[in-house]
C-alpha cells in the first residue's frame, strides 16, 4: 500500500493505494471518525487479487481539500468529489465500496451516476429512503440517530470530543478499532480545524432532492450490534434496490465492519466483484417517491 495525492478542482485528496495499475478500479470510501486507513485489509485482499484499489480520506480529511463552511459538505459536493477523484484516476467505470458516511456518498453516487459504477458494497449505512422511513416510523431508529443532532446543534463538540487526551473521540470506536488505528485517527482529526470539517458532514443539511431506485449489482452488509443503524432501515433497504441485490448480517459486529470482521467483509466483498464482473449497468432512472414494492 503506498500513499497518492489526488488533485482535483475541490483540493487534493490524500489517499492509499494498492494493486496493479491496470487492475479492475475500485474506490473506497470511509465514514466518520476514520480516514481511508479503515480499508487497509480489504485493500490488502482486493489487491493481491489483481484489483486495483484506491482509498481516499474525502472531503474535510484531507488537509488540501478542507473547506470550513458547513454548506460546503452538502452532498451534491461530496459525490462530486467521487467523480473527480475516479477522472483524475482516468476511471470511466469502477466499482465503488463505502462505510457510514462513505456509504451514504456511495448511495446517492449510484444513483447519480449508475453508468460509471460497476457495482456497489455499502457496509452498515442502509439506503438513505429506507433510513428515512425508519426515522419516521420506528422509534428505536430515532434513539439511535439522536446523536446527529447533538452533533449537529452544539459548537461545542470538537471541544467536548477532544478534551481530556480526546476521551470521547475514543470512546466511539468503543474498543472494536485496532488501537493504533485508533490512535492514527486521533491524530488526525486533532489537526487543527479537522475535527470540524469531520462533523461539519453531519451540519450540511438534508441533500437537496430525492433519491430513487439503485440499478446496480449491490451488496448491503449490516451487523447485528451496529449502535446507529437498526433493522427497521437496514431490512428496508432491499426494497429500494431493482439491480442484483444480496444482503448480508454479521451477527454480534459491531458499527466498526471493516475492522472488527475484516476477513469476512473482504470475502463478502470478493464475492460480490467477481460474480458481477460482466454485469452492463442500466440506465439512470428518473427520481421516484416510493421504493418498490
Amino acid at each position: 500500500m503506498t500513499e497518492l495525492s489526488i488533485s482535483t478542482g475541490a483540493g487534493v485528496f490524500d489517499a492509499n493505494v494498492a494493486g496493479p495499475p491496470e487492475g479492475r478500479p475500485v474506490l473506497l470510501l470511509h465514514g466518520f471518525p476514520q480516514t481511508g486507513l479503515v480499508w487497509e485489509r480489504q485493500i490488502a485482499a482486493l489487491a493481491a487479487r489483481g484489483y486495483r484499489v484506491v482509498a481516499p480520506d474525502q472531503r474535510g480529511y484531507s488537509v488540501g481539500a478542507r473547506p470550513q463552511r458547513p454548506e460546503d459538505y452538502r452532498m451534491g459536493l461530496l459525490v462530486d468529489d467521487v467523480v473527480a477523484i475516479t477522472e483524475e484516476l482516468g476511471w470511466p467505470e469502477f466499482d465503488l465500496v463505502g462505510h457510514d458516511w462513505g456509504g451514504a456518498v456511495a448511495w446517492w453516487t449510484a444513483h447519480f451516476h449508475p453508468g460509471r459504477v460497476r457495482t456497489l458494497t455499502v457496509v452498515s449505512t442502509p439506503h438513505p429512503a429506507a433510513l428515512a422511513t425508519a426515522l419516521r416510523t420506528d422509534q428505536d431508529q430515532r434513539e439511535r440517530s439522536h446523536y446527529m443532532i447533538d452533533w449537529r446543534e452544539t459548537p461545542a463538540t470538537e471541544e467536548r470530543m477532544l478534551a481530556h487526551d480526546a476521551q470521547e473521540l475514543r470512546d466511539l470506536y468503543a474498543g472494536k478499532v485496532p488501537q493504533d488505528n485508533a490512535e492514527a485517527y486521533v491524530r488526525h482529526l486533532s489537526q487543527p480545524g479537522a475535527l470540524t470539517a469531520a462533523l461539519n458532514w453531519y451540519r450540511a443539511g438534508r441533500p437537496d432532492g430525492a433519491i430513487g431506485v439503485i440499478d446496480v449489482p449491490t451488496l448491503y452488509v449490516w451487523s447485528t450490534e451496529d449502535s446507529a443503524f437498526g433493522p427497521a432501515a437496514a431490512q428496508e433497504t432491499g426494497r429500494w434496490v431493482n439491480g442484483p441485490y444480496r444482503f448480508e448480517i454479521l451477527q454480534g459486529v459491531s458499527h466498526w465492519v471493516p475492522e472488527e470482521a475484516p476477513d469476512t467483509l473482504s470475502r463478502l466483498l470478493l464475492e460480490h466483484l467477481r460474480a458481477h464482473g460482466e454485469y452492463g449497468t442500466a440506465a439512470h432512472t428518473p427520481l421516484v417517491d416510493s421504493p418498490k414494492g
